[in-house]
């Protein structure tokens, strides 16, 4: 565990505290429920220790924390997905950079990402998406569109519920401006359609202009199946 400051203890508790008002009735009931279900371990008191997250993860759906220096190669994300683990930094942000940041520190990871891994059906999407990668690691043009699927969904994915538009994408709940965004309807928001998706190119650089919305999680979890289908029938007929 990193030895923590006064002020890095300070700006988790800034952001944690200002998310946890922002996000009633923006954010997915399912990620609402995952930070319940999380707070023994994951709190606005303390800095997240990854230790204790990894073994609450042990009695629920067997998430394990690896602490990497920044970002890493795709080839080995996909692989530590597959192993159901998930990257984080340990690194956070200074309290003159609160609101913005291109490379994600450890709110944006563990605060962002952490919970929902915790819900049975976006654990075991996140999964298969891993271990579909895995597939595919000497095939650039089908990593470069699972790249595009990830930023849509696991980090900047949408949700219609009860009638309204909801976030559970980790860089969009990580982002006190862009869960206001979504709740504005200040962006274009668009059916769910995986091909379409696997075929846009993102940004890193600014908040997103273009949202796809879901129903409920299932709907992730079956077009992964039916791109996974696709891909290998189209590997049958080349």
């Amino acid at each position: 565990m990193k030895n923590y400051t006064e002020s890095d203890l300070w700006v988790w508790k800034t952001l944690a505290q200002r998310q946890l008002k922002n996000i009633p009735n923006k954010a997915s009931t399912a990620y609402i429920d995952a930070l319940e279900v999380m707070s023994p371990v994951l709190n606005v008191n303390e800095i997240p220790d990854f230790e204790k997250v990894n073994k609450w993860f042990k009695t629920s759906t067997e998430w394990e924390i690896k602490v990497v220096p920044g970002l890493i190669e795709v080839e080995d994300f996909f692989q530590l997905l597959a192993q159901k683990t998930f990257c984080s930094s340990t690194w956070l942000r200074s309290k003159d950079s609160l609101d913005y940041l291109e490379e994600p520190d450890m709110f944006h990871d563990i605060f962002g990402h952490i919970p929902l891994l915790s819900n049975p059906i976006f654990s075991e999407f996140v999964h298969e998406f891993g271990k579909l990668g895995c597939q595919y690691l000497n095939d650039s043009e089908k990593l470069v569109q699972l790249q595009r699927l990830y930023w849509f969904t696991i980090e900047f994915g949408v949700l219609k519920e009860d009638a309204k538009i909801k976030s559970y994408g980790a860089g969009i709940l990580s982002s006190f401006g862009e869960t206001n965004q979504i709740d504005e309807q200040a962006a274009n928001f668009h059916t769910y359609d995986i091909n379409e998706i696997i075929n846009k190119p993102f940004r890193t650089d600014v908040m997103q202009e273009d949202y796809y919305v879901i129903n409920n999680f299932s709907d992730l979890f079956n077009s992964l199946h039916q791109l996974k289908q696709t891909w290998e029938q189209s590997a049958l007929v080349t």
